[in-house]
């Protein structure tokens, strides 16, 4: 048996892991490269026939999981795609987006690369179109948590709770061949214990291999309280001074947290009355979906909502869906909040907002999830003073700040604490869907501490799993 690391090796997006055994040939995600050193990646044709895998498992529909499926599905991969419930209908919301985002982006691009007199380093067209996607979703398998799901001869799959956004899964892999038998657990984002929506993260006592990611595996988030007075500060000071406040927003999970959190900071006074503008038509719609799949809720959630509070929704929030109320927002006068996708300032609505505030030493721009290295997001909360934005180089006068506890990963502690639960040290622990020095740093600490066999692949390294 084989496992062939086809993303997030030494990099955090592109998660991707190709499993072959004797009679089986399956993906554990099919996610989208984000970092800008590595996006030529997204047009690469597969190290596989895609006909030849049986089945993509999805750990989750975050576009750096499930973002190449459409493309795929193109290249002649017709099996199954299983994933939980609430996955198969956030991956559906998030691959149309994704279509036309690219759709969008190419067009604007082309334009520009035309108007300048030159060529981009990419093909000036979309991954995918909106039609690769309808051809992708007839595909997707809603599969139940904790229930093993035959997959071939001796193979099976169990998905079990992340805790990382609704419905994220890790994935037990039970494979037999030859009288050998393994189980390898792939734990996708582990979330943080704690978080408002979604459940603590499944344990486990038992693995024969570990593919375990480590995007916060050198630091710590730091006090979880913190989160709704650094968010009042921010707001209280940025409208003081009578400007805007600008958050790059991940459409799931990260957003309806936002909400969640502004909803207790308007009813509780604690910041001053001011629009909100949800300028996502994709956050809208997960809103609908986390009201549809409260079955895997976080319980004191479900208790609070089955009591009539209102969790997703507070008066001064406006969703914006239209191309014409988003471009609107942009000559509004005084404070308000902004909060729109995508959560790394790579394409999206995001950029047009940066591009009116970026400059104006009265506003902020809020991060509230990790940047990848590269991307537009990263070099503001690395503290460039210029940056491109829409073929112009632009200064930056607004003020940067960044909210940690936010984040949807599992930091250094919490990865080590799900760790010392296995009984038994695996035969390997593979580190993933981290930058190379973060999973460096959490490799050491795990040997030295742990005294475990830990590796940190390469990209498309072959490993045989033992």
């Amino acid at each position: 048996m084989k496992l062939e690391f086809l993303g997030a090796a030494r990099q955090v997006t592109g998660s991707q892991y190709y499993f072959q055994g004797n009679a089986s040939r399956l993906l554990i995600d099919c996610g989208m490269f984000q970092e800008r050193e590595h996006l030529e990646r997204n047009w690469n044709p597969p190290p596989m026939r895609p006909r030849e895998i049986e089945a993509v498992l999805l750990t989750h529909a975050h576009i750096d999981h499930c973002g190449l499926l459409p493309k795929l599905v193109a290249e002649g991969f017709r099996g199954r795609v299983l994933a939980t419930a609430a996955t198969v209908d956030l991956a559906s919301l998030v691959l149309r987006d994704s279509a036309q985002i690219q759709a969008e982006d190419a067009q604007f691009k082309a334009k520009r690369h035309r108007r300048e007199g030159r060529r981009g380093p990419y093909p000036e067209k979309p991954l995918y179109t909106l039609a690769n996607v309808q051809r992708t979703l007839p595909l997707l398998e809603a599969v139940p948590y904790g229930r093993a799901v035959p997959l071939g001869p001796g193979v099976s799959a169990t998905f079990h709770d992340a805790g990382h956004i609704l419905g994220s899964a890790m994935i037990e892999l039970a494979a037999a061949q030859n009288d050998v038998s393994r189980r390898v657990i792939f734990s996708g984002d582990m979330g943080q214990p704690g978080k408002p929506f979604v459940r603590n993260p499944q344990r486990f006592t038992d693995a024969d291999q570990i593919v375990m990611e480590s995007t916060y595996g050198d630091r710590s988030h730091g006090d979880h309280d913190t989160i709704e007075r650094q968010l009042a500060d921010v707001i209280r000071q940025t409208a003081a001074a009578g400007g805007k406040v600008v958050i790059p927003i991940f459409a799931i999970e990260r957003a309806q947290e936002l909400i969640y959190y502004l909803g207790r900071l308007v009813r509780a006074g604690r910041i001053p009355s001011l629009p909100v503008f949800l300028d996502s038509p994709m956050a809208a719609e997960v809103n609908e979906v986390f009201r549809r799949h409260r079955d895997v809720m976080n319980p004191e959630m479900l208790r609070r909502m089955a009591c009539g509070e209102t969790l997703l929704g507070f008066p001064g929030l406006v969703t914006v869906h239209s191309v014409q109320q988003s471009k609107a927002l942009n000559h509004r006068k005084g404070p308000a909040v902004i909060m729109a996708t995508n959560g790394m300032c790579s394409a999206g609505r995001i950029k047009h907002h940066l591009a009116q505030y970026i400059d104006r030493p009265e506003c902020t721009i809020l991060f509230v999830g990790y940047q990848a290295r590269g991307t537009l997001g990263r070099q503001l909360l690395d503290g460039v003073r210029e940056v491109r934005l829409h073929g112009r180089s632009r200064l930056v006068r607004a003020a940067v700040e960044h909210i940690t506890g936010l984040s949807g990963h599992a930091d250094r502690e919490s990865l080590l604490a799900w760790l010392r639960h296995f009984a038994h040290p695996p035969r390997q622990l593979f580190l993933t869907h981290g930058e190379e020095q973060s999973s460096l740093a959490l490799a050491d600490e795990i040997r030295r501490d742990l005294g475990w066999t830990v590796i940190v692949p390469e990209y498309r390294q072959v490993v045989e799993l033992c």
